[in-house]
C-alpha cells in the first residue's frame, strides 16, 4: 500500500506543504479514521478564521486547517510559488492526494472553491458547506442589502481601501464592516476574531478579478454525504439559493439552520453547529461515506 505521507507524519501544530505550496496544519488528531479539512472564506483571511469552527465542530479524527498558496499567512515562504494565484482554486485537489477518508469543510468562498474543483467529488467521503452558495447570485442580493443597511462611520474605511488597496486598509475595512457579518450579540466576539487574522489584499484582488462574479458550482454532490450550515441571520451570502437548486435537495444533503447566527455561525451558536456536525457524522456512518 502506498504510504500516505501527510496523513502519517507530523504532529498537531506542525505545518506541511504540498508540491504547489498549499499548506495543511494539523491542529488535532483524535480517535477516528477521517481527516477533516477546514478551508477559510474571504479569501485573504487565512485559515485562522476557521479555527473556531474547527473547534466547535468537535469531530472525530484528524482536523486540519488549509491555506491555499498566497492566502492568509501562507505567502512569501520558500514552499509557495512566486505566482500562487495562477493555481487557484484547482490546487485544492492537492490537499487530498495523501490523505484517506477526507471530509472537506468550506466556509463562504472556501465552499465555493471546493465546488469549483470537480476532481474533489470522487476523492471525498463527505462535504460541509458553511455560509456558502451554489453560484454568484448572492452578490447582487448582498449589494442591495448593504445599500439599504449602511454602516455609520464606515465610509472612510471604504474610501481608504478603494484609494489604497493593501493589507492594512483591507483589515480596517473588514473591521468596519463587522456588523454585517455578526448579530449584535456576537459582534464583540466577532471583532476579536477578525482583529487577529492575517489579511492578504492580493488574494482578494485575484478573487475579485477572476472568480467572484463568474462563480457557479462545477459539481454537485450526487450521493456524497453533505451538510449545509446556514446562519439564520446571514445577510452576506443568501442561504435561500440552496433551496432553488434541486441538486442540493437530495436525501444525501442535510440542511441545518443555526438560530440567531450570522455569517460566522459558530461565533454566536457553537452548540448548534456541533450538533449539525454530529448529524453529518451519523450520516457518514450509515450512508455512502
Amino acid at each position: 500500500m502506498r504510504k500516505r505521507r501527510v496523513a502519517t507524519v507530523g504532529t498537531p501544530g506542525q505545518d506541511r506543504w504540498t508540491r504547489s505550496g498549499l499548506r495543511l496544519r494539523r491542529i488535532s488528531a483524535g480517535a477516528g479514521r477521517r481527516n477533516w479539512l477546514f478551508l477559510p472564506g474571504g479569501p485573504g483571511l487565512g485559515s485562522d478564521s476557521v479555527l473556531g469552527l474547527a473547534r466547535a465542530a468537535g469531530v472525530p479524527g484528524a482536523v486540519w486547517l488549509v491555506d491555499l498558496p498566497g492566502d492568509g499567512s501562507n505567502r512569501a515562504l520558500p514552499s509557495v510559488p512566486g505566482t500562487p494565484y495562477d493555481l487557484w482554486p484547482d490546487v485544492l485537489a492537492e490537499a487530498v492526494e495523501d490523505l484517506d477518508d477526507v471530509v472537506m469543510v468550506g466556509h463562504s468562498t472556501g465552499g465555493m472553491f471546493i465546488l469549483s474543483v470537480p476532481e474533489l467529488e470522487q476523492r471525498l467521503v463527505g462535504l460541509v458547506l458553511v455560509s456558502s452558495a451554489p453560484h454568484a447570485g448572492w452578490r447582487p442580493t448582498f449589494a442591495r442589502w448593504a445599500q439599504e443597511n449602511p454602516l455609520p462611520g464606515a465610509e472612510g474605511a471604504f474610501a481608504d481601501y478603494a484609494a489604497y488597496p493593501n493589507d492594512e486598509t483591507l483589515r480596517a475595512l473588514t473591521l468596519a464592516a463587522a456588523p454585517w457579518n455578526f448579530t449584535p450579540a456576537g459582534l464583540a466576539e466577532g471583532r476579536v476574531l477578525l482583529e487577529g487574522l492575517p489579511y492578504c489584499h492580493d488574494a482578494v484582488a485575484w478573487a475579485d478579478a477572476h472568480f467572484d462574479d463568474a462563480y457557479r458550482a462545477r459539481w454537485k454532490p450526487q450521493t456524497l454525504p453533505t451538510l449545509i450550515i446556514s446562519g439564520a441571520r446571514d445577510h452576506v451570502v443568501d442561504q435561500g439559493l440552496w433551496r432553488e437548486d434541486a441538486a442540493f435537495g437530495r436525501p444525501n444533503v442535510l440542511h441545518r439552520t443555526i438560530g440567531d447566527a450570522g455569517h460566522f455561525p459558530w461565533v454566536e451558536n457553537p452548540q448548534e453547529v456541533r450538533t449539525a456536525f454530529a448529524d453529518l457524522t451519523e450520516l457518514l456512518k450509515t450512508g455512502a461515506g
